[in-house]
């Protein structure tokens, strides 16, 4: 069965329920010769009006509903029903997708809500009977064919040895082009593995520049509550330094205490300045995590780098893939051409040019004809003591570079 991008719509409605004379088949024939592709003529009548999904099948005669389709083809809507002329239609069925057995069939016209609106004549698949045929040749007839066989035959040699020469250059560039596609396979495959290697690195390098920003952010609250600290402590600093004027002013007793206040006071320093070397060690480790990310930033640019020259490479090996393509089909074309102008009639001139300067090497000039209508002079070289076209020496005249050769 046929294959298509879509099932055609069917139905399970029985034979008797469809309508056969809206769609008639015109010039279906007895029988199809197999092997052959098949057209299918077909009329609208007056008041039928095809739709999109509408097709036409081929069905086993003795068929019940529609589902027995054997292959079929989608409808062609006309443009404009009015027009005589678009109500004559047509489709052609591939050999590929025909029966090939010699059943009877027909074609059936489907609508796209699966009921026959036509259905045409009985008809085979079978070749022609040889009883059916009468071939009358005369003898002149008879021996023009044989010489024309001999011919054909002549000729298919020379073709199976031009094809046998073609199909080793084919070959050749096939290799050639195979391990260019490897090539090209392997580039492709690096070049994956280096983008997933890239964004596997792309994603831990921002992972850890989160990471980084967090501890930043920390550290930075941390600072921030450590000056808030700072202040506080200076304040009160300030504040015990003025009750400590306020009470060496009125009382000698608050000595002790004031120096227990002093120590207090240096003790806060020390943490202070403690404190201060912590602050500058932060900083310190911020701007190593700064270089480390402006080195992962140029690795990351590296990398880019590479995979683009990666990519331009694979550019010039489809380049390369595609001249060798062109240069393959070429040297096809120009094969086909020196065959077509060379001909049996320069094949056999060639031969008995090779004949005469074989058996007549003193001869000063030979006439004959290379190709049909062009006429090719000929003529021996006595230092070489054989024959060479004139088309060889294309800067020589007979009577001034050559004068001892003279034409007859």
């Amino acid at each position: 069965m046929e294959k298509t991008v879509e099932d055609p719509p069917t139905s399970a409605v029985l034979l008797d329920d469809c309508h056969f004379s809206q769609v008639i088949f015109n010039s279906v024939e007895k029988f199809y010769i197999p092997g052959g592709d098949v057209t299918c003529h077909y009329t609208f009548t007056q008041h039928f009006i095809p739709r999109r999904k509408d097709w036409i099948g081929i069905f086993r005669v003795g068929w019940k509903t529609t589902r027995e389709y054997y292959t079929f083809m989608w409808v062609n809507l006309p443009i404009d029903l009015n027009n005589e002329s678009a109500k004559q239609q047509e489709v052609q069925f591939k050999a590929y997708y025909l029966p090939k057995d010699d059943e009877y069939y027909q074609f059936c016209y489907v609508d796209q809500d699966g009921v026959v609106r036509g259905a045409s004549i009985p008809f085979q698949f079978r070749p022609e009977n040889e009883e059916d045929i009468l071939v009358v040749t005369t003898q002149g007839e008879v021996e023009e064919i044989e010489q024309h066989n001999k011919e054909l035959c002549k000729e298919n040699q020379e073709l199976k040895d031009s094809c046998v020469s073609l199909q080793k250059q084919n070959s050749d560039m096939q290799a050639e082009l195979q391990k260019k596609q490897e090539e090209l396979e392997t580039l492709r495959c690096i070049n994956k593995k280096l983008e997933l290697k890239v964004k596997e690195q792309e994603d831990y390098w921002e992972t850890e520049l989160l990471q980084l920003k967090e501890q930043n952010q920390k550290m930075s609250s941390e600072n921030k509550k450590m000056g808030i600290r700072v202040d506080q402590l200076q304040a009160q600093l300030s504040t015990q330094e003025k009750e400590m004027e306020k009470l060496v002013q009125g009382d000698q007793d608050k000595t002790e205490q004031l120096e227990h206040l002093k120590k207090e006071n240096d003790h806060l320093f020390l943490s202070l300045t403690e404190q201060r070397k912590d602050q500058k060690k932060l900083e310190q480790t911020v701007e190593a995590m700064k270089q480390n990310e402006t080195t992962a930033m140029k690795k990351q640019q590296e990398l880019m780098d590479e995979n683009f020259d990666l990519s331009r490479r694979l550019s010039e090996n489809k380049m390369i893939c595609n001249v060798l393509q062109r240069e393959k089909e070429r040297l096809e074309g120009e094969n086909d051409l020196t065959f077509v102008a060379l001909g049996d009639r320069g094949i056999a001139s060639y031969i008995t040019f090779i004949l005469v300067g074989k058996y007549f090497p003193s001869a000063q000039l030979f006439h004959f004809s290379l190709l049909p209508n062009q006429e090719q002079k000929w003529w021996s070289v006595p230092v070489l003591d054989t024959w060479y076209p004139r088309k060889f020496f294309p800067k020589l005249t007979l009577h001034q570079e050559m004068p001892h050769l003279q034409s007859r």
